[in-house]
């Protein structure tokens, strides 16, 4: 039997599955799939808003010569504390259920890449799943199209080619500067009055600027109703005004929700508009006994409210509560 099952290898899940380790507790991380996913499923050349400190878990300096390092150096980072701890995990193996047992402990049932399915028993289970696996969907007609993706990559698939970017926040801005560098025609649909406050300081005057010389072509105030094959339509949010617009490609970067399914199944309560989960923050223990929360899944829908340098504390809380959980046991 394990002491703690810890589901999802984010920078958080990690970071817990560290503490864990570290007080002796025999620990095994669930990733439906690779290591750090979220990080992986980010734009190939994104450059983050947190220092390299700030990123920084089990005590292992996050050395680059960027003073907000790039993607490709935090894959290389947690790829190197996961080996120097040991952590171990069983990867592209997707937790499917947490069943809870008579004397208070759980069995983790999981279903592999190929098909096998297992049981895990454990005395603790540490919920870490993030959530960048389930986008926001606008539900508009042609949205299930092929010309629309919620990810957004790199730029170059999209060189000469009409795009449309539906958001408003640091996703948009980022794949519209990328775009404009390979020549592509990029429009910028948001329904706010102003690109969102989030945007990276350094990058909103340069982002302006492309808008002020009619490089970006920026729609506030408006929304994206319809995509069809060569264009999408485009509407004022008051509903006075339609636009048709030529349009080959659209990035439907309107953010992500966390998975809620695994803890309501285990009986985990939500609570207030953001639909967080009930736990105790000094804790991280959850109203159902041995169930925990690690990471941005505690900020309920408000993805903006737990962040890696926020929730990669989570993990000392959790873990200390457990070792002295069985310490008293003992």
């Amino acid at each position: 039997m394990q002491d703690v099952i810890i589901i999802g290898a984010g920078p958080c899940g990690l970071s817990a599955a560290i503490e864990c380790q570290r007080r002796g507790l025999h620990t095994l991380i669930l990733e439906k799939n690779c290591l750090v996913h979220s990080i992986f499923s980010y734009p190939t050349h994104m450059q983050f808003f947190s220092t390299a400190e700030m990123l920084e878990i089990g005590d292992i300096p996050f050395v680059s010569p960027n003073e907000k390092p790039f993607r490709h150096e935090a894959l290389a980072y947690y790829r190197r504390v996961t080996q120097h701890y040991g952590v171990h995990i069983a990867a592209y193996e997707e937790a499917t259920r947490i069943e809870r047992q008579p004397d208070g402990t759980f069995i983790v049932h999981s279903i592999t890449r190929s098909g096998e399915k297992w049981e895990y028993p454990t005395r603790y289970v540490v919920i870490s799943t993030g959530y960048f696996d389930h986008p926001n969907i606008l539900g508009i007609p042609g949205e299930d199209t092929d010309k629309v993706t919620h990810y957004f990559q790199e730029a170059h698939p999209y060189a000469g080619m009409k795009v449309a970017i539906i958001g408003g926040s640091n996703s948009a801005v980022d794949a519209a500067m990328e775009l404009i560098r390979v020549d592509a025609e990029v429009t910028v649909v948001y329904r706010g009055k102003e690109m969102s406050e989030s945007v990276k300081p350094w990058v909103k005057p340069v982002f302006e600027s492309m808008v002020n010389k009619g490089k970006i072509k920026l729609l506030l105030e408006s929304r994206v109703i319809e995509i069809h094959k060569r264009e999408v339509i485009v509407e004022s949010v008051d509903m006075r005004e339609r636009t048709v617009l030529p349009n080959d490609f659209v990035l439907a970067l309107t953010g992500f929700r966390p998975d809620r399914k695994l803890m309501l199944d285990a009986g985990v309560e939500m609570s207030g508009e953001m639909e967080k989960p009930v736990f105790n923050p000094e804790t991280m223990e959850t109203n159902i006994p041995g169930i925990y929360v690690a990471g941005v899944i505690a900020s309920g829908r408000n993805a903006n409210e737990v962040f890696i340098e926020s929730g990669r504390d989570h993990g000392r809380l959790l873990a200390e509560h457990i070792s002295d959980l069985l310490s008293d046991k003992a």
